[in-house]
């Protein structure tokens, strides 16, 4: 039971990241928009290729710091598990719960059906999200996801 209240403290990162990084106004995370929204955003004089690449940057360090390092300690340090199998089960669930929040509420209802990630001077590249990034999305979810928590419990069986 507690694996769910794990999930949801990633996901409660996941939107607070967000929350902070759209404070401004959705060109604060433009970083994660496809090239055209991000292209358009520069010649719109909103942001510069390099504030591109330091958001990148910075959205990396703070996505998967946790991801990498909040996740093994919740499931081997918090729930105390041993054991390879244990802990790439509790991982996939804590990553899967993750990325389904993010398809669901960030992507599907937060990105596309409200105006806080509108960025004006782009309404003719909507949807933000187009149909081959999703499915790479759901793809990295319920394929990639799974994979990184092998990985990690494989890893976790030589620290403990």
């Amino acid at each position: 039971m507690i694996v769910f209240f794990e999930g949801i403290v990633m996901c409660f990162i996941l939107v607070m990241y967000c929350v902070i990084g759209i404070r401004n106004g959705a060109v604060g995370l433009v970083c994660l928009y496809e090239k055209d929204v991000q292209e358009r955003v520069v010649e719109l004089g909103l942001v510069t290729k390099e504030q591109i690449k330091k958001q990148f940057l910075v959205s990396s360090i703070v996505l998967f710091i946790p991801l990498f390092t909040l996740v093994p300690y919740m499931v081997y340090g918090v729930n105390g598990v041993t054991d390879f199998t244990e802990g790439f089960i509790q991982m996939t669930i804590i990553l899967i719960s993750m990325g389904l929040f993010d398809r669901f509420f960030i992507d599907w209802y937060w990105v596309d059906r409200t105006k806080a990630w509108h960025i004006p001077g782009t309404e003719d590249l909507k949807p933000y999200i187009p149909v081959k990034v999703l499915i790479r999305k759901w793809v990295g979810t319920l394929v990639v996801y799974p994979l990184i928590a092998l990985l990690m419990a494989k890893i976790m069986t030589f620290i403990v």
